[in-house]
């Protein structure tokens, strides 16, 4: 991709006209398993430290820490995500998408590595900081490439499972720590130590993979490059159509734009309160109730099972795998009908269904009614439809503003949600669990449960259908509305308007 100094001009492009109308090929497939791998590395980063927790607080495991410092090192990681989200996400506007893809991946590398070497608390936390500063920083960057590069028919479908795909990683991490965690084989102080190892290695195979994940050509035509997303487009046109044999069809809509170097924070604080109030709240719903619910029952499992069920931390990987496979299945299974059926019904009612369930799991597991193999089943249950409602967030803040704001967007709700669900979550539950009481760990899991219930009633009332839509109906962008107004150097937030004073669901027309 070229670089230097660029000509800001006010064009009319087809661009996004034409990457939605694209059949589905091979190209797709290869920008979905660039795109998914990262997720697949989260979940086995999120499950190494989730399977290995009850072995860290063992005797001669070379790390002296407790078990509420353990779940404290995952408030630390979800920290240090939302840190990265944010000061990432800032970049994925002014440098593109595809150069942020290497540049977390880096990050992420040089501090998983380094966990491995931990002998303190102290250096085991900072190393969890920066793993997940890198790790969150993809997040903003891989969803907004996501709706970008996929087409409106099928962009729910595809979001889900690509951010689905986190559980392939929990299960490939689960059946690992088996291994790892077998003193036979490995050392007390040793096994845990490879198995951040084993995380790096698998990053280095996804900086190979992204050869074929291209740069948005929506970011490029914004920021004043429009010939080379007009060369990338038709090079993919080229490529699609002779991969599928068909005859691609003329593009009848185009949208006029003004382009802008870098969108600032100032502009996207003003986008998200002012222009789209009613969707920043089912934003910040959406992602404060999977938060809390996830980063809550997950980091803890290990040690749910090892307290109050005597799973010994060698055992845990089994429950964990048979966990994860049926948060995948939700999203690979359930996706479709995001786009069928429709995003607001969906996205409200796995919410509202996941945490009614859980409300109830909570009541049996206070009862002692479950073991460890029943309360796996049931929670099994509950978040395969978490999961698909957990995976719609992000598709959610990605889908409903504007173009110049997305990848913004999408790091300040996840920072945000996940800052006051992900961080309390797991320091709550590491004090409730430490407490021995089923009664206080009940409390915790109906707060869970409460959480995604209140989401999916906001997002019930005040979510937007997005279904089938381009990216630029559901929201115009800031750029074309500049545009239309004959802005000059300085983009006005103020004197835009925004869908939510209008109807909700408008979609604009265009020539």
């Amino acid at each position: 991709m070229a670089s230097g100094p660029v000509e800001l001009r006010t064009i009319e492009t087809n661009i996004p006209e034409r990457m939605d109308r694209l059949p589905w090929a091979r190209w797709h497939w290869l920008v979905v398993i660039g795109l998914g791998a990262v997720w697949i590395l989260d979940g086995l980063e999120v499950t190494i430290v989730g399977t290995i927790a009850s072995r860290l607080t063992e005797d001669g495991s070379g790390l002296a820490i407790s078990e509420s410092q353990v779940l404290t090192a995952a408030s630390i990681y979800v920290a240090g995500a939302c840190t990265g989200a944010i000061f990432f996400g800032h970049l994925a506007d002014r440098i593109g998408r595809k150069k942020l893809f290497l540049l977390t991946l880096v990050v992420y590398l040089i501090a998983t590595v380094a966990t491995a070497f931990s002998t303190e608390v102290w250096y085991f936390y900072l190393c969890r900081f920066f793993t997940g500063a890198g790790i969150g920083g993809e997040y903003a960057a891989i969803n907004s490439a996501i709706d970008e590069l996929i087409p409106a028919r099928v962009r729910g479908t595809v979001d889900l499972i690509i951010n689905g795909s986190f559980w392939l990683g929990t299960a490939a991490g689960s059946l690992l720590s088996i291994v790892l965690l077998d003193t036979s084989i490995f050392a007390t102080d040793v096994g845990w130590r490879i198995a951040f190892g084993l995380g790096a290695v698998l990053g280095l195979a996804i900086l190979l993979v992204r050869r074929y994940v291209p740069e948005s050509p929506r970011w490029l035509f914004i920021h004043g490059r429009d010939e080379e997303a007009e060369r990338l487009v038709t090079e993919i046109e080229g490529t699609v159509a002779e991969e599928t044999g068909q005859e691609l069809e003329e593009p009848r809509r185009t949208i006029k734009i003004r382009q802008r170097r870098a969108i600032g924070f100032g502009t996207v604080a003003k986008t998200v309160f002012k222009l789209y109030p009613k969707r920043t709240v089912v934003g910040l719903s959406l992602f404060i109730g999977q938060a809390f619910l996830y980063n809550s029952v997950f980091f803890g499992f290990a040690l749910i099972l090892s307290t109050f069920y005597d799973v010994g931390s060698g055992s845990a990987g089994y429950y964990i795998f048979f966990f994860a496979i049926g948060n995948f299945a939700g999203p690979l299974l359930l996706g479709r009908f995001f786009d069928t059926i429709g995003r607001k019904p969906m996205i409200a009612g796995t919410y509202i269904l996941s945490g009614t369930l859980m409300i109830v799991t909570a009541v049996l597991f206070e009862a002692e009614v479950l073991n460890a193999t029943t309360q796996t089943l049931a929670w099994r249950v509950i978040f395969f439809f978490a999961s698909a409602g957990a995976s719609s967030a992000y598709l959610t803040v990605s889908e409903v503003f504007p173009m110049e704001t997305r990848a913004m967007a999408i790091s300040f709700f996840y920072a945000v949600g996940t800052a006051i669900g992900g961080i309390s979550g797991p320091y709550l539950f590491g004090k409730l669990i430490e407490s021995g009481e089923r009664g206080q760990v009940m409390l915790g899991f109906m707060l869970g449960g409460a959480l995604m219930i209140a989401g999916g009633i906001v997002q019930a009332v005040l979510g937007v259908e997005a279904a089938g839509r381009q990216l630029e109906d559901i929201a115009k962008p800031l750029t074309a509305e500049d545009a239309e107004a004959g802005g000059g150097d300085e983009l006005d937030v103020d004197k835009l308007q925004g869908e939510d004073a209008a109807e909700p669901d408008r979609t604009e027309e265009r020539t």
